[in-house]
């Protein structure tokens, strides 16, 4: 799967008016919460179950296994990531130029199938489950970025104050998140037959 580096109109410091609307409902809330909810799942069963499922597996199933948990892995901390700086830009505690910034070091990836997985159905079924709402997670947040895309022409002059060295909450929680994910012991990539 490609990465997702689609860009809407080019706007002078605003939102388009659809995700203004959008980043201040109850629906970011509920797909912030969704979201996050589906993080801590997929830790929990990364570290617990998942891990005693991966050991009974062999061969094939065992190197699916551990290369789709990683992708499941990356494809969940870029959308946390995305809605995290969603947040903090609906709660004011970026700009959005600052907004614009850290958008463009999140990597989306396209709209993603379970057919795209060969072997899917080897795999345990809680993995398997995470995998589908992954994807489902993915489509959503896809099409939502191209609708609330933000170009900045200037700079806002609230960014050119010298911001204090104190980490932003979006970076206090992605650290959070990647030091959940990285108590997994890290997997070797495994050559494929050609």
């Amino acid at each position: 799967m490609g990465v997702f580096a689609g860009h809407g109109p080019r706007v002078r410091g605003v939102t388009i008016s659809f995700g203004e609307r959008f980043a201040a409902s109850d629906q970011f809330d509920a797909i912030f919460r969704e979201g996050m909810a589906l993080v801590e799942r997929a830790a929990a069963y990364l570290d617990g179950p998942g891990r005693k499922e991966a050991k009974a597996l062999t061969g094939p199933a065992a190197i699916l296994y551990a290369s789709e948990s990683m992708r499941l892995t990356t494809r969940l901390l870029e959308l946390a990531s995305w809605l995290m700086i969603r947040r903090s830009y609906k709660e004011g505690e970026i700009t959005a130029e600052q907004l614009a910034r850290k958008r463009e070091r999140v990597r989306l990836t396209e709209p993603g199938r379970i057919s795209h997985v060969k072997g899917f159905d080897t795999l345990p079924v809680g993995l398997q489950e995470l995998i589908r709402a992954s994807f489902a997670l993915n489509d959503r947040i896809v099409r939502l970025d191209l609708a609330m895309q933000v170009r900045i022409d200037e700079p806002d002059p609230a960014s050119a104050v010298d911001a204090p060295t104190v980490p932003s909450p979006v970076e206090t929680e992605l650290t959070r998140l990647e030091r959940a994910f990285s108590g997994r012991p890290r997997l070797r990539a495994v050559p494929t037959a050609p």
